[in-house]
């Protein structure tokens, strides 16, 4: 029987909190293996960073600096995107990090994204939603393993 080897991990991650245990265990995973690390944000629709109620806009250790970073034009949010990986990418103290911020649907993006890099696997959060949140709102994990070729890790996080 042969193997394949893991070459290439790509670890989407979002602005939650949980974040830097997603990109601690996906990275850990990939190095495990020697293989190259993508981190990846996907960013969705403008008005979700917008929230008066919930500011989604966190880095590893707490909020970054939004005074300086426009949240209302998709360059903002690109900017702010960007910083949240470079961040998340001296936590993890590796230089060989690649980072990418994509824009459109989570689950597609990912899944493409993937694609283009070729990437062995893919690591992902999960939450676990009450039934009603899941059924109004879906679940990107569910979305993406239901749609993908490539090996998914996930991660449990609460």
């Amino acid at each position: 029987m042969k193997t394949n080897q893991i070459k290439h991990v790509l670890v989407a991650v979002d602005y939650d909190p949980t974040a830097q245990m997603v990109a601690e265990q996906g990275y850990s995973l990939a190095k495990s293996m020697g293989a190259e690390v993508t981190l990846l944000h996907v960013i969705t629709d403008p008005t979700y960073y917008a929230s008066t109620e919930f500011s989604p806009i966190l880095g590893i250790g707490g909020y970054i600096e939004t005074a300086q970073i426009q949240l209302d034009t998709v360059d903002g949010l690109r900017n702010a995107a960007q910083h949240f990986l470079d961040k998340t990418k001296r936590h993890l103290d590796d230089t060989n990090i690649h980072t990418v911020v994509n824009e459109g649907d989570i689950a597609e993006t990912i899944l493409e994204t993937a694609k283009e890099m070729n990437a062995d696997v893919i690591v992902l959060g999960s939450r676990t939603q009450k039934w009603l949140e899941n059924i109004l709102a879906g679940s990107v994990t569910e979305d993406v393993m239901k749609q993908t070729q490539v090996p998914l890790f996930t991660i449990p996080i609460k």
